[in-house]
């Protein structure tokens, strides 16, 4: 399931999926204090591209909390709501559950990226 399950989303959403954080990892990189926060994005487009056999585990001390503030702030809510309302959509079908569960794990990713490891 991983391998067809990857070639589908990517040609069903998951490229925009995957440009939205690496339009935001450019974006942060252009300044040079956001480089750390720019590269996480990086990290986390692959996985927005190809998230079918991924996990995501959450963790992190008072840094991480301390970034995923600002991050949700300036970023992470729009990359969250973006995801969150494609996976509502793709959930109403019920060839699209899969597709729309790994969107909701991608919107939950946008809303704490920092401390999270992706297995």
């Amino acid at each position: 399931m991983g391998c067809l399950g990857n070639l589908l989303w990517f040609i069903t959403g998951g490229f925009l999926s995957g440009l939205s954080w690496l339009l935001a990892g450019c974006l942060w990189c252009i300044t040079i204090i956001g480089i750390p926060v720019g590269l996480q994005c990086f990290k986390f487009a692959g996985l927005s591209f190809f998230p079918f056999g991924k996990e995501v585990r959450y963790g992190g001390g008072a840094g991480s909390l301390l970034l995923n503030i600002i991050w949700l702030l300036v970023s992470g809510l729009p990359l969250a709501v973006e995801s969150a309302i494609l996976g509502a959509i793709l959930c109403i079908t019920i060839i699209g559950i899969p597709f729309g569960l790994q969107h909701f794990k991608i919107a939950k990713l946008a809303l704490m990226p920092f401390g999270s490891e992706v297995y």
